[in-house]
Order: structure tokens, then sequence, then C-alpha cells
């Protein structure tokens, strides 16, 4: 039976990464997979050009890019009844409707296809993500990758931080950066940061 995994942490945690491994283990064995991300995230370059996946230990694979109007489980049966897939793999699935979640699990249960989510569980005030708290709540695996606050702790909150540095506390959910703009820290020091 196929299921709907999640899997969440903080910036930094190999999500993209272990998305990516997970892909070249399909396609090892002669499995094919379909690739998604959110097309808000154009760090790679814009629609069609470098790659859509891409970790910051530089492995990388092209996706096909969601946005919010995007029907992924139109899309996956239509690639599935010419090619069957072995799995789908989402990055970014923060980014997901609360509608393309429930696409996903009925790729999962209808279609019978695995769905393997990667992604953020909350933003830098440290909310939930539409996508993620659905996917929190439905997702038949939930797995917490881990990351590493400077003091040596588990990472789980996401600090966003300006050109020089300073924590930011106000702004739009989502702004899309790396390193430049975001810090994976322990609770503890997410607070201190933001002077809780």
């Amino acid at each position: 039976m196929a299921k709907l995994y999640f899997y969440y942490a903080s910036m930094n945690a190999g999500k993209s990464t272990t998305l990516l491994q997970a892909n070249f283990n399909y396609h090892e064995r002669g499995m094919r997979t379909m690739l998604w991300t959110a097309a808000i995230d154009d760090r790679s370059g814009p629609r069609g050009e470098g790659h859509a996946i891409e970790s910051r230990i530089g492995l990388h694979a092209g996706a096909c890019r969601f946005t919010a109007d995007t029907d992924i489980l139109a899309k996956v049966q239509a690639v599935h009844a010419v090619e069957p897939l072995s799995c789908v793999l989402v990055d970014e699935a923060q980014f997901l409707t609360a509608e393309q979640v429930w696409q996903c699990a009925d790729i999962a249960d209808r279609v019978g296809i695995p769905v393997l989510c990667y992604g953020l569980r909350t933003d830098f005030r440290g909310e939930l993500f539409s996508g993620s708290a659905v996917l929190l709540g439905i997702a038949d695996t939930l797995v917490e990758l881990k990351a590493v606050c400077h003091c040596g702790r588990k990472a789980s909150m996401n600090l966003r931080v300006d050109a020089e540095g300073r924590a930011v506390a106000e702004g739009a959910q989502t702004e899309i950066g790396g390193n430049d703009r975001y810090v994976a820290l322990c609770r503890r020091h997410f607070s201190e940061a933001l002077g809780r």
C-alpha cells in the first residue's frame, strides 16, 4: 500500500539531499519517478533553466514546478498513464496548498504511488506553513530530519536575518533565501535572538 510521507526540518538539515538520494535509489533500480518543487523558489534559475532541485552539497535534478493553481494529481495521473511511476517526490512541500496536499494523498491512496514530501515545518516566526500543517495532520509517516544549532543542540527553528545578520521578526511569511537570509537555531537561541 502506497503512503504519503512528510520529511520535515529546519533549514540546512539536508531535506533536498535526502530527496535526491531517494530519487537516485529508485532510478538505480530501474524505477521511474516524478519530481516536483515550488515555482516560487527560483534560486536555480527561471522556469526551464538550471536545476529545479539543488542541494547545498551539490546534488541536483530537474523537476516539475508547482504553483498554487497546479493540479498535481491530474499531472501525475497523465504521466503515470503513459509510463508507470514508482514514486513522486516533492521538495519545498511547505508551499503546497491544502488542496495539493490532499491531491498528494489521493496519489498514494487512489493511484497507488508513494509520495515523499520534504519541507520546512515552520516559518521565521515559528508558525506553521499551511502545506506543512496539512501534511502534519494527514501524512501516514512523519520523519524529522535533524540540523544542528551553533550550540550543538537540535536546530528546529529558522531565524530570518537581514543583510547585517540581525534577526528579523516581521515581514511576509515567504521570502526565498539561503544561508544569507536564514539561520537554523534551537528554540532557545531562536527565542533569544528575537528577544522573547
